[in-house]
């Protein structure tokens, strides 16, 4: 009997219409999503090398966006954006969620990928220009994909966050998949269709999870052979 009530909800949320309404909105979140995840990334590997830099001035900007940044909440952030940066905008709307979130974003990578790469023992940077490389090169083909073991449980989370995050888009009028399931409970009273969104996240953070999950799997696999010869050497 509970079952055929539950069931009974399920079919009313989709309909008329209210399914579409659903999957349009999870195309708009997985858009912003993806998006700002793309936009994060740009903007904290650009923060965290200049916070890592010598120069005073670079070390400052990156000091006062972070300051900013992380001492504000994101919805001021979004707010503020769309009334002044976005100002009298007319195209998609889609984009004022994007680059709000993907300077929020910025901020918390930033410091993550710095940490990363103050993990790695600076003989890895010796020995790269030992080999003849300029500090880019051994940045990139030394330091980064050693440091990139490290990141990416940290940065998975901070994906997470953000793809949950982009539920409050619907402040600036962006129809987003939270707002949608807003809308369709409005007209069936009914709270089914925040339940059903709530599972489209549970989903879209599940396939992430996953992914990335097996892409860190990948990337430690190639050390297990050196681990193991140490081990033997140890043994030996």
């Amino acid at each position: 009997m509970v079952f055929s009530g539950f069931w009974e909800s399920i079919v009313s949320a989709l309909s008329y219409g209210r399914a579409e309404m659903l999957l349009r909105g999870l195309l708009v979140t997985i858009q912003i999503s993806a998006g700002a995840i793309f936009l994060g990334l740009i903007i904290g590997s650009i923060i965290s090398v200049c916070k890592l830099s010598r120069f005073k001035l670079s070390r400052a900007i990156a000091f006062v966006y972070l300051a900013v940044i992380r001492g504000t909440p994101v919805v001021t952030q979004l707010l503020i954006i769309s009334f002044v940066l976005f100002a009298g905008w007319r195209g998609n709307r889609i984009w004022i969620a994007i680059v709000a979130l993907g300077i929020n974003s910025g901020a918390y990578v930033a410091e993550i990928i710095r940490a990363g790469i103050l993990s790695i023992d600076k003989g890895q940077t010796e020995a790269g220009q030992s080999l003849g490389l300029n500090k880019a090169q051994t940045m990139i083909f030394v330091v980064m994909p050693q440091a990139l073991k490290n990141i990416l449980p940290t940065m998975v989370n901070e994906f997470i966050i953000l793809i949950k995050e982009t539920a409050i888009v619907g402040f600036v009028a962006v129809s987003d998949l939270t707002r949608v399931a807003q809308q369709a409970m409005s007209r069936t009273m009914d709270i089914t269709p925040l339940l059903i969104a709530a599972v489209m996240y549970l989903t879209m953070i599940g396939i992430l999870t996953t992914a990335m999950g097996l892409l860190e799997k990948k990337l430690r696999a190639g050390d297990a052979p050196s681990h193991s010869r140490e081990k033997a050497r140890t043994w030996g």
